[in-house]
C-alpha cells in the first residue's frame, strides 16, 4: 500500500512566522521607503508616505503660513504609519508586556486582557500628552468660540493634520493586530465595536472639518480610557485593589456629560448661528440642519450606548460583590452554629454509639461493685 508523503509547508508561509515576524515585515517596508529618500528620482514618491500632503501657503502679517487640507493622498500616508504602529506595537509587547507577564503568571484570559490594557495605556498616555499640547498651542481652550467660528476649518496646522493621520493609522492597525495577537473569537466582536467607534468619530471629525471639536472630545475620552486600563492593570496584579475603578467611574460619568454638553453647544448652537449654512463639499462646508442633526444623533447615540454598558458593568460588579458578601456571611453563620453546637454537646454530654458519655469519655452512671 502506497503512502502519500505529507508536503511540508514552507516556513515563510506558516502562521507562526507571520505572527512572530510581523514587526520585521513592517520594518522592511518602512526601511524601503527610507532608503528611497536617498535617491533623487524617488524622493518625491517617498515624501508621499512620510509627510502630510496638500499644503497651502497663506499670507499673514508676519509672512507666509503653511497650512494643510485633506485629500486622497492622505491614504498613502496613513498606510505608511500603519506599519509604524505595527512596529511600535511589537516593541511594547516584546520588551515590556511579555517580561511583566512572565513574572505575574496570569491565566490565558487575564493574559490577553493585560496585553490589551498595556498597549492602550501606552497609546492613550502619548495621545493625551500630544492632544493637550496641540489644544493649548492652537488656543482652542483659551478661546472656546474658535471651535465653531469661521467654519469650515478647511486649512489645518501641520500638527493638527499629522495628529489625525496618526490617530487613524493606529486604529486601522488594530484590525490586523486581532490576527497577529491571536485574539479569541469571543473577544473579536467587542474589539471590532471598540475600533469602529473610534474610526467613525475620528474620520467623521476629519472629513466634516470638525477637527477642533474632535480634539477636545478625544482628549476627554482618552483621559477616561487611560484611567480604566490603569485600573485594570492594578486589578490584575492585586485583585483587592479597586480604588482606581472608583476614580474611573467618576471620571467616566463626567466625561459623558462634558461630551454631550460641548457637542450640543458647538453643533447645536454655535454652528447654527453661522451665516454660511450651505452644503458645499468642494469648499468643505457641511453646515446644514440635516447634517448637524445627524452628527448630534450619532454623538448622543454613542454616549448613550457607552453609558448603558457602563451601568450594566457597574450593576454586574455590585451583584457579584453582594453575592460574595452574602456567601461569606452564610459561611460565617454556619461555622458559628457548628461551634455553638459543639459547645452545647460538651456542656450537656453527647451520645456515642447509643451510650451517653461524659466530657472525659466515661459513663455518667455509677458502676455497680461486684460482690466478693
Amino acid at each position: 500500500m502506497a503512502f502519500r508523503r505529507r508536503a511540508k509547508s514552507h516556513p515563510l508561509f506558516s502562521q507562526e512566522f507571520l505572527i512572530h515576524n510581523h514587526a520585521d515585515i513592517g520594518f522592511c517596508l518602512v526601511l524601503c521607503v527610507l532608503v528611497s529618500l536617498m535617491f533623487e528620482a524617488t524622493a518625491k514618491t517617498a515624501f508621499l508616505f512620510i509627510l502630510p500632503q496638500y499644503n497651502v501657503s497663506v499670507p499673514t502679517t508676519d509672512g507666509e503660513l503653511v497650512l494643510y487640507h485633506y485629500g486622497l493622498k492622505d491614504l498613502v500616508t496613513i498606510l505608511f504609519y500603519i506599519f509604524i504602529a505595527i512596529i511600535l506595537h511589537a516593541v511594547v509587547q516584546e520588551y515590556v508586556l511579555d517580561k511583566i507577564n512572565r513574572r505575574l503568571h496570569l491565566s490565558k484570559i487575564k493574559h490577553s486582557k493585560f496585553n490589551e490594557s498595556g498597549q492602550l495605556i501606552a497609546f492613550h498616555l502619548a495621545s493625551v500628552a500630544w492632544c493637550l499640547y496641540v489644544v493649548i498651542t492652537e488656543g482652542y481652550l483659551s478661546n472656546p468660540k474658535s471651535l465653531w467660528e469661521s467654519y469650515p476649518h478647511i486649512h489645518l496646522p501641520f500638527q493638527v493634520k499629522f495628529f489625525y493621520l496618526c490617530q487613524l493609522s493606529y486604529w486601522l492597525h488594530a484590525l490586523p493586530e486581532l490576527y497577529f495577537q491571536k485574539v479569541r473569537k469571543e473577544e473579536i466582536p467587542r474589539q471590532l465595536q471598540y475600533i469602529s467607534l473610534y474610526l467613525v468619530h475620528i474620520a467623521g471629525a476629519y472629513l466634516l472639518n470638525l477637527t477642533r471639536l474632535g480634539l477636545i472630545l478625544l482628549l476627554l475620552q482618552y483621559v477616561a480610557e487611560f484611567l480604566f486600563h490603569m485600573a485594570r492593570l492594578f486589578y490584575f496584579t492585586d485583585e483587592n485593589n479597586e480604588k482606581l475603578f472608583h476614580a474611573w467611574a467618576v471620571v467616566f460619568v463626567i466625561t459623558r456629560l462634558f461630551t454631550l454638553t460641548l457637542s450640543v453647544l458647538v453643533i447645536g448652537f454655535g454652528l447654527a448661528r453661522e451665516e454660511n449654512q450651505v452644503f458645499d463639499p468642494e469648499k468643505g462646508n457641511f453646515n446644514t440642519l440635516l447634517l448637524r442633526m445627524c452628527v448630534l444623533l450619532l454623538v448622543c447615540f454613542s454616549q448613550a450606548w457607552m453609558m448603558w454598558h457602563f451601568i450594566h458593568f457597574q450593576l454586574r460588579r455590585w451583584r457579584e460583590y453582594w453575592n460574595e458578601q452574602s456567601a461569606r456571611k452564610r459561611t460565617a453563620a454556619t461555622v458559628h452554629a457548628k461551634q455553638q453546637l459543639k459547645a452545647m454537646k460538651r456542656e450537656s454530654g453527647y451520645h456515642e454509639n447509643g451510650v451517653i458519655k461524659a466530657e472525659n469519655g466515661t459513663s455518667p452512671r455509677t458502676k455497680k461493685l461486684k460482690s466478693p
